[in-house]
């Protein structure tokens, strides 16, 4: 079977319920939390410091050690192995040991009875910290020249040359900010001892793999006396990717020294204090073009706020670097991306991996030349997407083969009325003089593969049993987003039976080694591409026994319908079951592990050149929003979204990803804020301080799935992954807000500046700046 011979049964391509919709929606689907304790279970509590920054002497825990149900509190000293947690290099610490780097870094655990004597004992550990300067922003990180890595460059053409030679130029500056996860259920670990004395985790993980590893490095064990289990999580979007294995750690290195099992659960606003987020970063830009509109060069500077220590951000960056061109050819770039360190949590990934912090350059580089040029941000746009002769390279080398650009805008801007609605929102503001409405639009590639090579690849087990019920094991993990249905919808394909036969494994490392992280929009295609070469093996197996059985060839029998038989006319079939049994009676292997890489990529990280993407992702985005000029209040009203999932292996489920991931970029563009505090404490910790979207700011949407534009490389089933490629059409939100205000009837001669998120205080200074006719610094 290839993967684009489909029977009409097949099901893939078709909107099948996420397995576990029922459970969710009972409340009987089992988070680690929910998983009965075993006796003897011991809770752990962090000891986090109370600085930003300092020289730590002496941990004093004496009187918490003598609370009632206190069992041991751990320092760095007393880890078994290397007191090293870093997903990448070396040196990040899971206990600091000497000096404390962010206000919340865990110094120690204290491990009890309960959870409520725990968190006790742990109030009452005294830190003894003498305090250094802390380095709380990006710019300060600048002028310290404060990096957590080397300064990478993308470059390409003699960009100096390119600018000296433009008819016209721009230059700024703005800002994005971070995003905490959010996830419904927070970290969450719990350890016990297996017989051999091997540790197991039950771990809410996006990656069980850097858990085992992770841990194993803690505890000075091998990675095959670890092992990790994850049936589901509630939510991971990038938080847990990196860190969960620490938390894991804790749990597992206060089991090594209890000899109980011993679970750490984050409380909510722990959890938002000592884990990662979104990188906010902070841009430099001159972009040189001509009386068209048509870009010449650019030359910009990304610095991304990393945090204390270097966890993902390499990537981010990279990742952020890669996408700077967006949907628009450059011929002459040069792009510098800084990985400032900062005494703030470290950084971490987040839906979209640097690429949301990348897109927006251009959007506002257009926006600057469109208000020069005296130009609709349309047309601007239009005359800069890839497409014809010699462009069609992305700076960094790889060509743009699938652009299907043009269309997804054309879809969109159908889809949303978009000459209609303009000119009512020009007569609504004409009318209205508080009240502003805008109409923004935004399109979007994205590459979709790990920029980290070796982690794109995936294993997989796939069993049959002589009764015909299938089971399956991957290396993908299920935090909501229906990869479990997908995987198991390309096997009961390869099978030609129904989804009620195949039984869903928890993902294990003892079942599945060296797994990727469910991450980059990655899952679909690398599981599903395992499964189908486990399935496949099987499925040739069977059809032999069954060919002999029938009289015919391999080639001549069908899979459908939980049957297999000679295709039409001969009316002969076994059921699946039955052909199971058959083989198994004649010492047929009926299990097998697939395994799947993905082909054709190369990538320098040093010279940042190469195929680093498999293939790209398109979309297009219009929003409407209406902005109060009294309050600063944005309200988004409308949005039609457009997006390619080449042959979506499951449209309802991919509209879910599409419409949550735009209402989760929502926030980021207008209301999650993070905010430290001059001493470098996060103030925004808890849902009555940080604004998440709720169900009264979702707006009126319209999904769209891009047809007809199968994906051009060998993809599973020719589709295209889809969880983080929507979040980006949340920037059409940014975009109709400036649009906003430039129908406010007041200066036309100034640019419209807005750093985001587009909290309240700064679109007001913002309309205060337009109506005073300041010029944009």
């Amino acid at each position: 079977m290839t993967s684009q011979a489909l029977a009409p049964d097949a099901k893939v391509r078709r909107s099948l319920s996420h397995d576990s919709a029922r459970e969710h929606v009972t409340g009987r689907a089992v988070y680690v939390d929910d998983i009965p304790e075993p006796r003897g279970l011991l809770y752990a509590a962090l000891v986090t410091s109370p600085v930003a920054h300092g020289q730590l002497h002496g941990v004093d825990a004496s009187i918490a050690r003598a609370m009632p149900g206190v069992h041991a509190v751990i320092t760095a000293a007393d880890i078994p192995g290397r007191n090293d947690i870093a997903p990448i290099g070396q040196g990040e610490v899971l206990f600091a040991e000497d000096v404390v780097e962010f206000c919340g870094q865990p110094v120690a655990a204290v491990i009890a009875d309960t959870l409520d004597q725990a968190r006790k004992a742990a109030a009452a550990v005294r830190l003894d910290i003498a305090l250094l300067p802390p380095v709380l922003t990006v710019s300060e990180a600048i002028a310290r020249q404060s990096y957590v890595r080397a300064p990478m460059r993308l470059e390409r053409g003699d960009v100096d040359a390119a600018m000296a030679g433009a008819s016209h130029r721009v230059s700024g500056h703005f800002a994005v900010g971070g995003q905490e996860h959010f996830y419904l259920e927070g970290q969450v670990a719990f350890a016990w001892i297996d017989e051999g004395g091997a540790i197991s985790l039950h771990s809410s993980t996006q990656h069980p793999s850097e858990v085992q590893h992770i841990c194993a490095r803690l505890l000075g064990v091998s990675h095959a006396e670890v092992t990790v289990l994850v049936r589901r999580m509630g939510g991971g979007f990038g938080g847990k990717e990196s860190n969960a294995s620490w938390v894991a750690g804790v749990a597992a290195v206060a089991c090594r020294l209890t000899n109980r099992p011993v679970k750490l659960r984050l409380p909510r606003m722990t959890d938002m204090v000592v884990t990662g987020k979104r990188h906010g970063f902070l841009y430099d830009y001159t972009a040189g073009f001509d009386d068209e509109g048509r870009i010449l060069a650019l030359d910009a500077t990304l610095a991304a706020d990393a945090g204390y220590s270097l966890d993902m951000t390499a990537g981010v960056v990279s990742r952020a670097l890669t996408h700077i061109d967006n949907c628009y050819y450059l011929p002459a770039v040069r792009a510098v991306g800084l990985a400032c360190k900062t005494n703030t949590v470290s950084n971490t990934a987040f839906r979209g991996f640097g690429g949301p912090q990348g897109v927006v350059v251009m959007e506002e580089v257009i926006e600057r030349i469109a208000h020069v040029l005296g130009r609709t941000p349309e047309q601007v746009r239009a005359v800069n997407f890839y497409g014809g002769v010699g462009r069609e390279e992305t700076p960094y080398g790889q060509p743009v083969r699938d652009n299907v650009i043009a269309r997804v805008v054309d879809e969109a801007m159908q889809l949303s009325d978009w000459d209609t609605r303009r000119a009512e929102i020009a007569a609504f503001n004409a009318a209205h003089p508080t009240i502003c409405r805008g109409l923004g639009l935004f399109p979007l590639k994205f590459g979709v593969s790990f920029g980290a090579l070796h982690l794109n690849q995936a294993g997989a087990l796939v069993w049959v049993y002589a009764d015909g019920s299938v089971r399956l094991s991957h290396g993908g993990t299920e935090m909501g987003q229906g990869l479990f249905t997908k995987v198991a919808q390309v096997v009961a394909t390869v099978f030609g039976v129904d989804l009620d036969a195949i039984r869903l494994s928890t993902t294990s490392t003892a079942e599945v080694p060296n797994t990727s992280a469910t991450a980059a929009s990655t899952g679909s295609d690398l599981n599903g591409w395992a499964a189908f070469n486990a399935a496949s093996a099987i499925r040739a197996r069977m059809a032999a026994v069954a060919a002999a059985h029938f009289d015919v060839t391999p080639e001549d029998l069908r899979f459908a319908n939980g049957r297999v038989g000679p295709a039409a006319p001969d009316n002969r079939s076994l059921r699946f079951g039955e052909l199971a049994k058959m083989a198994y009676m004649q010492r047929v292997q009926l299990s097998e592990s697939g395994f799947y890489k993905v082909p054709d990529l190369h990538w320098d990280g040093e010279r940042m050149k190469g195929h680093p993407y498999y293939y790209f992702s398109y979309g297009a985005a219009v929003s409407e929003v209406a902005v109060d000029t009294l309050t600063g209040e944005i309200r988004v009203l409308r949005a039609d979204l457009v997006q390619d999932c080449g042959n979506s292996l499951n449209p309802a489920i991919d509209v879910g990803q599409i419409e949550g991931a735009y209402v989760q970029g929502l926030g980021w563009f207008v209301c999650e804020n993070l905010h430290w505090d001059g001493r470098g404490r996060l103030r925004s910790e808890g849902p009555s301080t940080y604004k998440i979207p709720g169900s009264r700011d979702v707006p009126q949407m319209t999904t769209r799935l891009l047809e007809g534009n199968p994906a051009l490389v060998a993809t599973i089933f020719r589709s295209k992954g889809v969880g983080e490629p929507p979040l980006l059409l949340a920037t059409s939100i940014w975009t109709a807000v400036k649009d906003a205000l430039k129908g406010l009837g007041i200066s036309t001669a100034l640019p419209v500046r807005l750093d985001a998120p587009m909290v309240a205080h700064r679109v007001l200074e913002e309309i205060e700046r337009l109506r005073g006719g300041a010029s944009l610094t």
